[in-house]
């Protein structure tokens, strides 16, 4: 719908100006906003929900143009707060607020100086780009629940490995599970950005879309709590040779360095996040509420939950794709393969991760031989 200077967008049961000088990237001359985005927007909306009480005061700290806090404001009722530092933005977002007959508080500050000096229930980062500088003032302010963006995926997941360590002081390298590797270097960052204030995260939903990683991470206190949390950091011990891989708890772990598949060296990944990626009762309670609601993107936005819902919660899925060209053992339908090792003992599912990934806890010589058998 065309409207003065910019035109109206739906998103749910909001409506979200968007000016003419709009753009995906960030700058003092434009006011950001990206409609690949609806999609994460429409899961936020369904996830808040199933975690949120209605006492809670929700920050979009990097808002743009404002869709994500005015439709958190608009369909789930949160009293709000949304913050951009770029003038037009602010404009924009008091225009969105008007345009949807919202009272929300709206910001044009520094996102790390309002993180530093206030506290919120929940606190959404969304920047253009890495989150890695808004991580430790975020942990500070969020006292519920923190939800993080990031869409460098290339430091993350080990194309820029040199960036990643100065971003995320995490080594990286780009593995057959590269998107895991991403998802949970950035979860590692976060765990170690919160426990200098005593607090601990809970993965409640993780996921890797497109071009951007996605956490929505349950916030809590206490020293004995966080000190266990560090326990589920640690290094990935991978071999480019065989794809053998195992893992070492701890952020003082002492990894191998020579496979002891192949004999080949391994490549050391780490400090990252091993623990959990997902809360299903969360994830549930998402899907039921994604049903009840009127989503542009609910299609695919069920999709990726049900997919994170039902994967295992272990690190490191496999690409069979790649594991057949590497072992030479011609490709079976994959969920073959998985229905076979299970039958054989072991747990295996598919993952939001990849459309050829497996995850299961049998080693790189199982899932082999039952690629390798024949097939009837």
């Amino acid at each position: 719908m065309r409207s003065a200077g910019g035109k109206i967008v739906l998103e749910g049961d909001t409506k979200i100006w968007i000016p003419e000088n709009t753009a995906v990237k960030r700058s003092s001359s434009s006011v950001f906003y990206n409609p690949e985005m609806e999609l994460a927007r429409d899961i936020s909306i369904a996830v808040l929900n199933a975690v949120t009480e209605e006492k809670f005061v929700f920050l979009d700290a990097l808002a743009g143009s404002g869709a994500r806090g005015i439709r958190v404001a608009n369909e789930l009722g949160l009293e709000t707060t949304l913050n951009d530092w770029n003038e037009l933005a602010y404009r924009t977002i008091r225009k969105n607020a008007e345009l949807n007959g919202l009272n929300v508080e709206i910001k044009n500050e520094n996102a790390k100086v309002l993180l530093s000096e206030s506290k919120f229930d929940v606190v959404d980062i969304d920047p253009f780009g890495s989150p890695a500088v808004f991580l430790d003032a975020a942990c500070y302010s969020a006292r519920k629940i923190l939800c993080v963006t990031a869409t460098d995926t290339a430091p993350l997941s080990g194309a820029h490995p040199a960036s990643g360590l100065r971003k995320y002081s995490a080594r990286t390298y780009k593995t057959d599970f590269y998107p895991e590797i991403g998802m949970r270097t950035l979860l590692g960052k976060i765990a170690r950005s919160s426990s200098p204030y005593d607090k601990f995260i809970e993965p409640l939903l993780s996921h890797a879309t497109r071009h951007y990683f996605r956490t929505y991470l349950s916030i809590k206190r206490g020293k004995r709590e966080t000190n266990k949390m560090m326990q589920e950091i640690g290094f990935i011990s991978y071999c480019k040779n065989c794809l053998f891989r195992e893992y070492f708890y701890g952020v003082d772990a002492r990894v191998g360095k020579i496979c002891p598949r192949c004999g080949d060296k391994t490549i050391s990944i780490g400090p990252l996040w091993l623990g959990r990626l997902h809360d299903r009762d969360v994830i549930e309670d998402a899907l039921q509420e994604l049903e009840l609601r009127n989503l542009g993107k609910k299609r695919e936005a069920r999709k990726i939950l049900e997919r994170c819902k039902d994967e295992m919660a272990i690190p490191c899925y496999y690409d069979y794709h790649i594991i057949s060209k590497v072992h030479k053992v011609k490709l079976r339908p994959i969920e073959v393969v998985i229905k076979e090792l299970k039958e054989d003992g072991y747990g295996a599912t598919r993952t939001h991760f990849s459309g050829t990934g497996i995850k299961t806890d049998a080693g790189i010589d199982e899932l082999v031989k039952v690629m390798g058998r024949s097939f009837e």
